[in-house]
């Protein structure tokens, strides 16, 4: 078993961090006009991709130790130079002193999210497929279906913009992303994501069309990333979900537990007279 300590947290958060990092970077290079840049700050990343991007966020902070508050300025600096407010995913093993440091900025907590891990061996065995179910590696030009399959299934949720949709094509086309789509009878009807850090397999977001739920594909596309990553020779694999959600007890079906709970803390900024009139 794993022990949820700060070397865990560590390895947790850098690769969640590094990931954002490279997306960023992706995102800069295929749509220079998004303004897309990235910053190393207290110890980790703060990535802008877009004001309503999921990328535009902090990760990893004060997982090596206190921060000073001049970097949090330079991080508030940089996203309200962007015009977008700041958020934060926080580890509850980050450097005590943070939290209250933010909290004094005017930080307050919008969300919370378990990160689960499960060990992965290369010789491990993963169940078959249900019946029509067929799982296979994205093609590099098919990253555009790829974004709108996974867009598309997360609909419900979340507005498809073009925005969205170049933030999940830029996502997939970092190193050291793999991408996958989920078959019904030979149809693509869903689609999830690998990234690969230091033996560690990050599973992303994954996504079924709502006409195709309930069939095996979500379980699929898990499976197949686990199998994929553990080739790979990752010996531990994680994801995210929301506390108590459906996908969270799927997961631990899967052999996932919590090792521990994020919270994202916001801090937005007062329109300015020039603000209010555009």
């Amino acid at each position: 078993m794993q022990f949820a300590d700060l070397a865990l947290a560590r390895r947790i958060e850098e690769a969640e961090a590094v990931s954002g990092k490279m997306c960023a970077e992706a995102v800069a290079q295929l749509q220079p006009e998004s303004r897309a840049a990235v910053i190393k700050v207290g110890g980790g990343y703060a990535a802008f991709t877009g004001v309503t991007s999921p990328i535009t966020q902090a990760v990893g902070l004060g997982m090596r130790g206190p921060v000073k508050e001049a970097e949090i300025k330079r991080m508030e600096a940089f996203y309200r130079k962007r015009g977008a407010p700041v958020n934060i995913e926080l580890c509850p093993l980050a450097d005590a002193k943070l939290f209250q440091l933010l909290v004094a900025r005017g930080y307050r907590p919008i969300e919370f999210s378990n990160v689960l891990v499960r060990p992965l061996k290369r010789s491990e065995k993963f169940p078959v497929f249900a019946a029509g179910v067929d799982v296979r590696l994205a093609k590099p030009e098919e990253q555009g279906l790829w974004a709108r399959t996974m867009a598309q299934g997360f609909a419900e949720h979340v507005k498809v913009t073009e925005e969205l949709l170049n933030v999940i094509e830029a996502f997939s086309s970092r190193p050291a992303a793999k991408c996958f789509f989920g078959l019904l009878n030979g149809k693509i009807v869903g689609g999830g994501v690998l990234a690969i850090h230091k033996r560690l397999g990050v599973l992303g977001g994954a996504s079924t069309l709502p006409a195709f739920r309930r069939r095996g594909v979500q379980t699929a596309l898990q499976h197949a990333r686990l199998k994929f990553a553990a080739r790979e020779g990752c010996d531990l694999a994680m994801t995210i979900t929301q506390p108590g959600s459906t996908s969270q007890r799927n997961a631990e079906r899967r052999g996932f537990r919590v090792v521990y709970t994020r919270v994202k803390l916001l801090r937005e900024w007062p329109l300015g007279k020039r603000q209010r009139r555009r």
